[in-house]
């Protein structure tokens, strides 16, 4: 099965907010995509990648968070709706189209999303700690937001910063 190529911080695809994926949608086309953006994360070690990330302005994204006490979180998000959020977590917090960048950002500990999987049936999970983080940057992507706008205005600007130097190195595309 083929990848996608990640797109790279500043793409315009990652700064827009995604179309919601209509009924006509799902389909096996769909399908394949989910299964091509499972193989793409899987391949750049990452536990989550949103539609945009690969270049699609669309409103899903790809999770598999392990887990310490319980089955492995493993989902496709289509339409993507927070429900509720509560309490706080601050931590480590890196990007596949932000390869090399990690930084501390401060989230929600737990959520509660509604989302639809690739048949378009609905369902709702309630989630902690790293998969909350993840569910919650994800659906940021799917929404035109990207790690940096959860940085304090000093942090995005160092990051911006190492970006620019990265990107004069060639080390960044």
């Amino acid at each position: 099965m083929s990848i996608f190529r990640i797109v790279n911080y500043p793409e315009p695809v990652l700064l827009s907010v995604g179309k919601p994926v209509m009924p006509d949608e799902f389909n096996e086309e769909l399908e394949n995509t989910v299964q091509r953006m499972f193989a793409t994360m899987y391949d750049a070690r990452g536990v989550g990648l949103a539609a945009p990330q690969v270049g699609i302005s669309q409103r899903f994204f790809v999770m598999d968070v392990p887990s310490d006490d319980g089955p492995a979180q493993k989902h496709a998000f289509i339409n993507p709706e927070i429900v509720s959020v509560e309490g706080e977590q601050v931590g480590d917090e890196g990007c596949l189209s932000f390869p090399g960048l990690y930084q501390t950002v401060k989230r929600e500990m737990r959520v509660i999303v509604r989302a639809q999987d690739v048949k378009g049936e609905h369902f709702e999970l309630d989630l902690k700690d790293l998969a909350a983080r993840c569910v919650l940057h994800e659906t940021d992507h799917c929404d035109g937001i990207v790690f940096l706008d959860r940085m304090s205005p000093l942090k995005r600007e160092l990051a911006k910063r190492k970006i620019k130097r990265l990107q004069k190195t060639g080390k960044w595309e």
